[in-house]
């Protein structure tokens, strides 16, 4: 048999070499090593050996975690979720999480299919609705919606869940998480609807604003 490189470590080699000069059976030729079956044996319990000493003198050291916290970090690819809308008022995005896996996201946009809001323009902006009002007249659906209908569209269930948003939910939008089994919400810029506050007060969802590092400071 052949092995080369066996070892790694500094020396390794020459001590390989004198330990092998014990045995009848291993010889070396032309820089490489020639081993029976019974020399690999050998070698191999020594490297089992060198492991378990290598793994006993390990000490763990209990580092403080100087990352980005879980709600940043999901607020994050939020605002990055955002850019994909072509809403011409207000970029809005959406991240479901569970156990701190992304089940599902979503932005703000017309149906697959229907032409994007900026090429077709504003329904809202020609009808002169102002902000707030008349939400079902729109082409697009929010932020929240498309994520919730991404995650049923592949079977995916959203019971327990947390959602992080740009912008705090309308209360339509509050109505669907609440009966989508999502226990929190998390936003950092406000959005002027006191239904929504209603909703999940009443319904004991838990409510964070949280504030991105560097970023603009929102009130609630």
């Amino acid at each position: 048999m052949i092995l080369n490189s066996l070892f790694t470590r500094p020396g390794s080699c020459t001590n390989l070499v004198n330990y092998c000069e014990h045995f009848e059976d291993a010889k070396v030729t032309q820089g490489r090593f020639h081993f029976s079956c019974k020399v690999l044996y050998i070698i191999n319990a020594m490297n089992e050996l060198d492991l378990i000493t290598y793994l006993q003198k390990i000490e763990l050291k209990q580092n403080i975690d100087s990352r980005i916290s879980w709600d940043e970090y999901f607020m994050r690819i939020c605002c990055i979720v955002s850019e994909r809308s072509t809403c011409v008022h207000r970029k809005v995005g959406a991240v479901i999480v569970k156990e701190n896996r992304i089940l599902a996201t979503g932005y703000n946009q017309p149906p697959s299919g229907f032409p994007h809001c900026d090429s077709i323009g504003c329904i809202r902006d020609d009808l002169k609705i102002p902000s707030g009002r008349n939400q079902e007249i729109c082409y697009g659906l929010h932020a929240e919606q498309n994520a919730l209908m991404q995650a049923a569209r592949f079977g995916i269930s959203t019971n327990g869940a947390t959602i992080y948003v740009t912008a705090k939910p309308c209360s339509v939008c509050a109505r669907l998480i609440i009966n989508a089994g999502i226990l929190r919400v998390v936003y950092f810029s406000d959005y002027p609807d006191p239904l929504t506050d209603y909703f999940f007060r009443a319904c004991n969802i838990k409510v964070e604003l949280v504030n991105i590092t560097g970023g603009e400071s929102f009130e609630g």
